[in-house]
């Protein structure tokens, strides 16, 4: 993706398919980083945009992937707005939780093309580094709610209109994450990561 670096701080990325694993990776490596540095973790859905659609009265149902797609990369939007280029701006580590790669992996199992989602980002800075979680039950669709995470959005708004398999779709989106660690893009979070080693 040809995205000028964040500028300033350093931006992390920590991706995973589960978002419960997403967050308590960016946790814990937040806790091993606020020794040293300011800033914060940036979560998914701090628009409000994903909660509004599925508790409104309401409920939204029947999104493609392309929309799916395109809600997420508004709601990285309003948070590099108000979350992360602030951080970076005033040199301080900012962790987004999840960030680009997820959103690619999401689309990768979608059958989305990839050019078309590179251009969708092309708004958002290169992180420094990204961590990748470990997959825990890879062999299983997603057992948490649908305002967990993006990618638990995603299952439920797919499977409300039997648009796949939950736990087929996981598995591809673990394949692509796996190819980007073997291309050396990114990283596995271990429980003791140094994320100043880069």
């Amino acid at each position: 993706m040809a995205r000028k670096p964040a500028a300033g701080g350093t931006l992390i990325a920590v991706e995973g398919t589960r978002s419960a694993d997403v967050g308590d990776g960016a946790d814990r490596l937040w806790r091993q980083l606020q020794k040293k540095a300011k800033g914060g973790v940036s979560r998914w859905d701090a628009s409000g945009a994903f909660t509004d659609l599925w508790t409104g009265k309401t409920r939204v149902t029947g999104l493609s992937p392309r929309t799916l797609a395109l809600l997420y990369a508004s709601d990285l939007a309003f948070r590099l707005r108000w979350q992360i280029r602030p951080g970076l701006e005033q040199g301080q580590t900012i962790i987004a939780a999840p960030y680009l790669e997820g959103l690619m992996a999401f689309g990768s199992a979608a059958s989305l093309p990839r050019t078309w989602l590179t251009e969708v980002l092309r708004f958002a800075p290169r992180p420094a580094v990204i961590y990748r979680v470990k997959e825990r039950k890879k062999s299983s669709g997603w057992k948490g709610g649908p305002l967990d995470g993006f990618p638990e959005f995603c299952s439920a708004a797919l499977a409300a209109d039997s648009q796949g398999d939950a736990a087929l779709f996981r598995k591809k989106m673990i394949a692509y994450l796996e190819a980007l660690e073997s291309r050396h893009k990114c990283r596995r979070l271990r429980k003791k990561t140094l994320a100043s080693r880069r």
